[in-house]
């Protein structure tokens, strides 16, 4: 995500020290303990400016919501956004997904969003995409047994991509659609995700629960 350098950054970032987990690491393997009156840890990974993420954690007060996002500036905005909204089941960690290894235990989480990530279109650049069998793997490992993987995009290029890689590493498929809001708006839309719907862009979603590759 690009977005123009933000005024007063460092000041903002720390008059949101309720909900920054400033060392993610430190956590691995007791997330829940951030919030112990919840049933279930689902993670959002690239959570952007945080309106999904907000909302999903407001409507589902059983869950500790994690969102995850590279960008400081789309960071800090998403944490503004939890404080405002007074939420106590929603944290935010400036991380990247490839350590998620070192930064949650194996069948820690018990649900994962993946939410119009960078396609990354340039067939040299597969490896990047956040729905890549190298990173099916890391989702593999972090969720338990039965755990879920919601993913959304408007680029069909990446979905088409994405549900093979699926396919591949063992992920069972299940409420793939490629207009999800043909018959009406569905669920909870990100920031970008009503942009597009306004647009007229169907939107791509799956639903995948990894059940092991075949022998």
């Amino acid at each position: 995500m690009r977005m123009r350098k933000l005024k007063h950054l460092t000041d903002r970032q720390q008059r949101c020290q309720a909900v920054w987990i400033q060392d993610p690491e430190a956590h691995w393997g007791h997330w829940p303990d951030l919030y112990p009156e919840a049933t279930e840890l689902w993670l959002e990974i690239g959570c952007g400016k945080g309106k999904f993420t907000a909302l999903t954690a407001e409507a589902n007060p059983q869950a500790l919501l994690l969102g995850m996002e590279r960008v400081p500036e789309a960071h800090v905005m998403a944490m503004e956004k939890a404080m405002e909204m007074g939420l106590q089941n929603v944290r935010y960690l400036i991380y990247d997904a490839q350590k998620m290894d070192k930064c949650f235990a194996p069948g820690e989480l018990d649900g994962i969003f993946l939410n119009f990530s960078d396609p990354w279109p340039a067939t040299r650049h597969a490896r990047r995409r956040l729905t890549h069998r190298d990173f099916l793997a890391r989702y593999a490992k972090a969720l338990k047994p039965g755990g879920k993987l919601w993913f959304k995009t408007d680029n069909t290029g990446l979905f088409e991509f994405s549900v093979k890689e699926f396919e591949r590493s063992g992920w069972k498929l299940s409420e793939v659609t490629r207009d999800l809001h043909a018959d009406g708006v569905v669920g909870i839309m990100t920031g970008y995700e009503e942009k597009f719907h306004a647009q007229g862009i169907p939107i791509c979603r799956l639903v995948a629960q990894y059940v092991g590759a075949e022998p």
